[in-house]
């Protein structure tokens, strides 16, 4: 099964982070509408400009140049601190939207990482996951992020780098030839200033010419690292997602629809989509839930949720439904909807909880029957096997 990678890529992150944090307390100047930059203390003369507005980009100024030469360049400019607490804050929001996506996630970078989504994609296309993060991003988060859409990492990220800001790229395999051939070699990911000059010497300028080159020559010039730019230049990298699990505060699903959608029983049906989703990521990481959420967005951007305390910690798609069912019907007042997510939060270990009067027989053969579709699910892949009740809802990602 060919893998299914994003490399999510936060557009001007101190910047655009910096500008939505004043502005939600209360700021009505707009940061990266001005020329602005992130920097240190202006006083030292060593403080160098980490990032830049538009606007000061238009005066010549770039990353890493001292503070002095960036106000020699634009009197007017104004010079802001860096905060990296606040910026930790921002990148775990993200990471947190993220998550409703997949839990394999590798922070390649506070302001980047990269996803594996080769089963979680519940039926949808890759290319429109990744539309529907960078909507759900500016729409929620207010900052902006290029998305990388590939099969394999190194393709992700190259594709993230394409024309900026606020850009979803695609580069699979049959697109490196127009894509990432024609661009300089020293565009190509892990081409570093000392092995340029070498490069140029032997003729490579293009990242193409880097893929056509012998890679024995290339080895007797560069060692590894001369074989490492070679497949690169090729669009090979079997490197895996690297992640490091830790134990969620909550585990939530949320989809936005093509279209609106004003029918319950649909509604009902994209529910035990996403809450079966939910309660797989549970049982896989051996976690139970203690409350529901619910939450939907009209066609008004109206957002309205409930939520609910549940008897028993458990991590079962039919309990689980049944709460978000009951709580979808409370909400739900006939409107045209866009928006459909489910959480669980209170989480706990399982091996935390006691049996309780509420461990019945029909309970463990409930957790059996999901137990059973799991196994099945981890060896054939995610979508080869699907409740009777969300059979369309699946219909619907496709």
């Amino acid at each position: 099964m060919e893998r299914q990678i994003l490399h999510i890529d936060v557009n001007n992150a101190f910047l655009s982070w910096s500008a939505v944090d004043m502005l939600s307390k209360g700021e009505t100047l707009d940061i990266r509408e001005i020329p602005a930059v992130i920097g240190g203390d202006e006083s030292q003369r060593k403080g160098v400009v980490l990032a830049k507005s538009m606007k000061a980009k238009q005066f010549g100024i770039v990353t890493g140049e001292p503070l002095y030469s960036a106000r020699k360049k634009c009197p007017n400019i104004k010079i802001y601190m860096g905060n990296h607490s606040m910026y930790k804050v921002y990148s775990d929001k993200l990471y947190n939207l993220l998550l409703e996506y997949t839990d394999i996630i590798e922070r390649f970078s506070i302001d980047e990482c990269f996803l594996d989504l080769t089963h979680y994609l519940r039926g949808q296309k890759l290319i429109d996951v990744a539309n529907e993060i960078s909507r759900r991003v500016k729409e929620e988060l207010k900052f902006t992020v290029n998305i990388g859409v590939a099969n394999n990492k190194l393709l992700a990220k190259m594709a993230s780098d394409f024309t900026k800001p606020d850009r979803v790229h695609t580069l699979y395999k049959e697109e490196i030839k127009t894509k990432m051939w024609v661009l300089p070699v020293s565009e190509l990911f892990m081409v570093g200033r000392k092995s340029l000059p070498k490069l140029e010497r032997m003729g490579i300028k293009t990242i193409g010419d880097l893929a056509n080159k012998d890679m024995n020559l290339l080895m007797k010039q560069f060692g590894k690292h001369g074989k490492m730019m070679w497949e690169y230049a090729n669009g090979i990298d079997d490197s895996e997602v690297v992640y490091k699990y830790t134990q969620p505060k909550c585990i939530g699903n949320s989809v936005t629809f093509p279209h609106d959608i004003d029918s319950v029983e649909k509604l009902e049906e994209i529910l035990l989509a996403l809450t079966e989703q939910v309660t797989y990521t549970l049982r896989k990481h051996n976690l139970l839930a203690n409350v529901v959420n619910v939450h939907i967005k009209t066609n008004a951007f109206k957002v309205s949720s409930h939520q609910r305390k549940l008897d028993i910690s458990t991590s079962s798609t039919k309990i689980i439904y049944g709460v978000a069912k009951e709580l979808l019907e409370q909400l739900y007042k006939g409107e045209y909807i866009r928006l459909l997510g489910v959480q669980v939060s209170e989480l706990c270990g399982a091996s935390e909880t006691q049996l309780s009067l509420f461990d019945t027989d029909t309970n463990k053969k409930q957790d059996k029957i999901d137990k059973t579709l799991d196994e099945i699910k981890k060896k054939y892949g995610y979508e080869t096997i699907s409740r009777a009740g969300k059979l369309n809802a699946d219909k619907m990602f496709k």
